[in-house]
C-alpha cells in the first residue's frame, strides 16, 4: 500500500527550464564555450551541474566548478524566478495531503532553490520531507537523495512511489527499491522512461492520485475499431490495479464547449434542435465541438456567435464536466457569458435549430421537472445559479 508520494522537482513539480537553460548559456558564453542549440540545452535540467559541465563539455573539475559558479551568478538572481509550477500541481498536492499521504521531494537541485520556490508558491507546508543537495555537495546520486527522503519519512521503500520526468529518476528509484512513475509533461520522453524501467508512464497529473490510491488501470495494448469524422472507437487491453487483465471499450472525442449566455434581465439563450441518437428535439445551451488544439474559450465564442448570433463582453469560466466517463474521454468546458450584443447568425449548412430565450429561474424549473435533460445545460445552469446566488 502506498503511504508516501515523493516528487522530483525540475520537470515534475515545476517548469524550471527557461531559467536553467538561460543560466547555462550565460555560463558557457562567459567562458567562450560554444553553446548547443536551445532545444539541446534540456540536458542541463535535472542532473548535477558539475557532472553535466564535465561530461558534456570535457571540463576539468576545477573549470566545471567555475562554470557552476558563473551559472549560479545568473540563476540565483534571475533564473530562479523564471520558473512556474505546472498547472494542476497545487491541487494535486492538496488532494494527496487530504487523502493522508506523506509527501516528499527528492531533487538534485540545491535545497535553498527548492525551498524558496515552494515558499513563494505557498506549497512548502504540504511536504513532510525535502531531500535535496547543498551548494557545496551537489553530486549526490539520485538513489542516495531518494533513500534519505524515504528514511526521513519513516517508511519502507516499497511503500512509496517516486514521480519523475527523466531516466535518472527511474534509475534512482529502482536502485532505492521504490516503485517509479514517469511523467511526460517534463523534459524526458516516453522512450527513455520505458527503457529505464518506469513502473508507470503517465501524461496526466491526475493519474498520480489514481496510482497512489491503487486504482490506476495501465494500458497494455489498443486495437482500433473505427475512425470516424468526429469519433474514434478502440478496445484496450489493460492491467487492473490488482494485476488482473481486462479490456475497456473506449470512444475518443475531441471535446466540446457550452456557453450559458445571460441577459441583463436574467434570461438565458437556448437552442432547440433535433438530436438523432435520441430521435428527439431537445433544449440545450449553445455548444459545439473543439477543433484540435483550440482554446476552449475560443470554441465557445465561435459557437455562441454561429448558433445564436451573439457576441459577449464578459466570459466566466464554469469549469468542465465529464458527461459519460464510463466509456468516453469527452470533456465539456462550460462558460457563462454576459454583456451580450446581437449580431448575424452563422449556422453551418447541416445545422437546423431554433433560438429562444427563457428566464434562468424558468430553466431551473424545467430541469427539475424533467423537461430539460441535456447534461451540459443542467450543469451550466446550476453552476451559474450558484455563482449568482439566485434563490
Amino acid at each position: 500500500m502506498v503511504k508516501a508520494v515523493i516528487f522530483d522537482f525540475d520537470g515534475t513539480l515545476c517548469d524550471t527550464g527557461v531559467g536553467v537553460k538561460k543560466s547555462a548559456k550565460y555560463a558557457l558564453d562567459a567562458f567562450n564555450i560554444e553553446s548547443p542549440e536551445w532545444e539541446e540545452l534540456d540536458f542541463f535540467i535535472g542532473p548535477p551541474l558539475l557532472v553535466t559541465f564535465q561530461e558534456r563539455f570535457n571540463q576539468s573539475v576545477t573549470d566545471a566548478e567555475k562554470l557552476v559558479k558563473k551559472y549560479r551568478e545568473r540563476y540565483t538572481n534571475i533564473g530562479l524566478y523564471e520558473s512556474e509550477f505546472y498547472e494542476g500541481i497545487p491541487r494535486l498536492l492538496k488532494t494527496l495531503k487530504n487523502e493522508g499521504f506523506k509527501l516528499g521531494v527528492a531533487s538534485s537541485k540545491p535545497i535553498n532553490y527548492v525551498e524558496e520556490l515552494l515558499i513563494k508558491a505557498g506549497l512548502k507546508d504540504y511536504f513532510d520531507c525535502i531531500s535535496a543537495v547543498s551548494f557545496n555537495a551537489d553530486c549526490e546520486s539520485k538513489q542516495s537523495i531518494l533513500s534519505r527522503c524515504v528514511n526521513e519519512l519513516g517508511i519502507e521503500p516499497a511503500d512509496a512511489i517516486m514521480v519523475g520526468d527523466r531516466f535518472y529518476d527511474m534509475d534512482g528509484a529502482r536502485e532505492a527499491g521504490v516503485p517509479s512513475v514517469g511523467v511526460l509533461w517534463g523534459f524526458g520522453n516516453k522512450f527513455e522512461l520505458i527503457e529505464s524501467g518506469a513502473d508507470y508512464v503517465i501524461d496526466k497529473i491526475e493519474d498520480i492520485e489514481s496510482i497512489a490510491l491503487g486504482m490506476y488501470e495501465r494500458t497494455e495494448n489498443a486495437q482500433g475499431i473505427y475512425n470516424g469524422r468526429v469519433l474514434t472507437f478502440h478496445v484496450d487491453d489493460i492491467t487492473l490495479c490488482n494485476g488482473d487483465k481486462a479490456n475497456r471499450e473506449v470512444v475518443d472525442h475531441p471535446g466540446g464547449v457550452g456557453i450559458i449566455a445571460l441577459t441583463d434581465d436574467e434570461c438565458v439563450y437556448m437552442v432547440r434542435q433535433f438530436r438523432y441518437p435520441y430521435k428527439e428535439t431537445i433544449y440545450e445551451i449553445p455548444a459545439g465541438k473543439r477543433e484540435k488544439g483550440e482554446d476552449p474559450l475560443e470554441t465557445g465564442k465561435r459557437e455562441l456567435h454561429e448558433e445564436c448570433g451573439i457576441i459577449a463582453e464578459n466570459y466566466i469560466d464554469l469549469g468542465k464536466i465529464y458527461p459519460s466517463p464510463g466509456y468516453t474521454n469527452e470533456e465539456i468546458y462550460l462558460y457563462a457569458a454576459t454583456g451580450l450584443t446581437k449580431v448575424e447568425q452563422e449556422l453551418d449548412e447541416d445545422e437546423f435549430l431554433q433560438v429562444t430565450k427563457m428566464k434562468l429561474s424558468t430553466l431551473i424549473a424545467k430541469i427539475m421537472s424533467g423537461e430539460i435533460t441535456d447534461a451540459k445545460t443542467i450543469a451550466a445552469a446550476f453552476k451559474l445559479k450558484e455563482l449568482r446566488n439566485i434563490k
